[in-house]
């Protein structure tokens, strides 16, 4: 029997989410909010619109959070949300924003002590993956749990990592975006080295794709080093400076080098400071040449 499932947080990548699961057969409620995409084929797929967390969580199996980052969690678990007042023993939360680990760690302590559950599983790909349900999860948290709730999240998700306990999912979307982020704003301050210099922009992504710049930091920036498209790379300048700045407070903390992680969010961040965060990333190229 499949289980009621409720969704915070219908934006880019949470409006796929609850389309696919609504639409492969799970009860699905979801709480109305300003920053919500439109929610219409939602409703008619079956879908119901709360204005509360209580009222979700009265009628909710598994919560699925899916915010900007650590204090839009802890402001609806804790804050101004107050899920956490609400939810019935044995609730499962699922955690599918960018987050701290450390926050992430403590919230799933405070979630255990009213006899609900806890995973994390942080998101990676793009909002047109998460519309076709091929999102990748990477996820902590007790694994009999994550097989427990293994076809709810195969509705929306191709992969899915189980990366070992709570807030290690949290750790590997930091990794992986470190790795994914920071690749992309290196090429962008090499192409716009490039544009200044007057080589070949064809000629450029031509050299990359067939050497060691190949991979999926290129094609994601391809299309706009071409022709200015941004479809493959709707990634806001913003959300990259937060991720990366989480990296950098989790290196910190772990004491591990982070000289390369520094490097890439003194760029993002004189980006942002300079009034470019809705920026997506692959305008970089423009914002630095």
């Amino acid at each position: 029997m499949k289980q009621s499932v409720g969704v915070i947080g219908v934006g880019l990548m949470g409006h796929g989410i609850a389309k696919n699961i609504v639409t492969k057969g799970w009860s699905l409620s979801y709480l109305r909010h300003d920053g919500n995409q439109s929610t219409d084929d939602l409703d008619q797929a079956g879908a119901r619109g709360r204005d509360t967390t209580a009222e979700l969580a009265a009628e909710c199996d598994i919560v699925i959070l899916c915010v900007t980052g650590s204090p839009q969690v802890e402001d609806v678990l804790l804050g101004s949300g107050r899920l956490l007042d609400a939810v019935r023993a044995g609730t499962l939360i699922i955690d599918c924003s960018t987050a701290q680990p450390d926050s992430t760690v403590a919230l799933a302590a405070k979630v255990a002590e009213r006899g609900a559950r806890f995973i994390d599983a942080a998101m990676t790909r793009t909002p047109k993956e998460a519309e076709e349900g091929r999102l990748n999860l990477l996820v902590g948290g007790d694994a009999e749990t994550l097989e427990s709730v293994r076809p709810l999240l195969s509705a929306f998700a191709e992969n899915i990592f189980h990366a070992g306990g709570v807030g290690t999912g949290h750790q590997l979307k930091l990794l992986h975006n470190f790795v994914s982020l920071g690749s992309a704003t290196l090429i962008a301050e090499a192409a716009a080295c490039a544009a200044k210099g007057g080589v070949s922009m064809d000629t450029f992504v031509d050299c990359l794709a067939r050497g060691g710049g190949n991979g999926v930091a290129l094609d994601r920036m391809k299309p706009y080093i071409l022709s200015r498209e941004t479809d493959q790379f709707r990634f806001s300048i913003g959300n990259a400076h937060k991720d990366i700045g989480y990296y950098r407070d989790m290196t910190a903390t772990m004491h591990v080098a982070n000289a390369v992680a520094e490097g890439v969010f003194q760029t993002l961040d004189g980006l942002v400071k300079s009034g470019s965060g809705n920026a997506l990333m692959p305008e970089q190229i423009d914002l630095l040449k």
